[in-house]
């Protein structure tokens, strides 16, 4: 049996997006815990010229609601970019994932040959629906994720790979 571009897509987003926002809750009683300003965490970046966590954050859901809802063919809800909080960024996190568990296996199955344009580097970029998924939209999401991930363990926040992974089925 093949796997289908719904199955490629959505389920990992889902589950990921789910460890995230439980990162995110440990992350915020670390800070409680030590007394640490929140702000400070979600202003660190891993070093200089990367984004800072709650940018990482907002980039992961965004490329979640992207890589599926643009396999669907939808229109992308708007996010503002606006979240200065861990509540916030939780918010987020929950309104990506109530769109992306709003697209039906036949909005996305078949969507491997169909074409997606995207603005990269402020150009135009075509893909086929496939190699957006493969080459594009997961490699971004696994980034800006694991990135999210790797500012939280440099500031102390107890997490592990039993974390970063979530509750996954065999």
């Amino acid at each position: 049996m093949s796997l289908s571009m719904y199955q490629a897509s959505v389920p990992p987003f889902l589950q990921m997006l789910a460890s995230l926002s439980a990162i995110l809750d440990k992350a915020e009683a670390h800070a409680a815990a030590r007394k640490i300003e929140p702000g400070v965490l979600l202003a660190t970046r891993l070093t200089p010229d990367m984004f800072p966590l709650v940018r990482q954050v907002q980039l992961a859901a965004d490329f979640a609601k992207g890589g599926a809802g643009r396999l669907a063919g939808v229109e992308l809800p708007k996010n503002p970019d606006t979240e200065t909080s861990f509540a916030e960024l939780k918010a987020r996190i929950a309104k990506t994932v109530d769109f992306v568990t709003s697209l039906k296996p036949a909005q996305i199955d078949g969507s491997e040959g169909r074409e997606v344009t995207i603005p990269v580097g402020g150009q135009p970029q075509k893909f086929t629906g496939q190699n957006y998924l493969v080459k594009f939209a997961l490699p971004n999401f696994y980034f800006h994720l694991t990135t999210a991930y790797a500012i939280l363990r440099q500031c102390g926040v107890e997490i592990g790979k039993r974390d970063y992974l979530g509750q996954f089925t065999g």
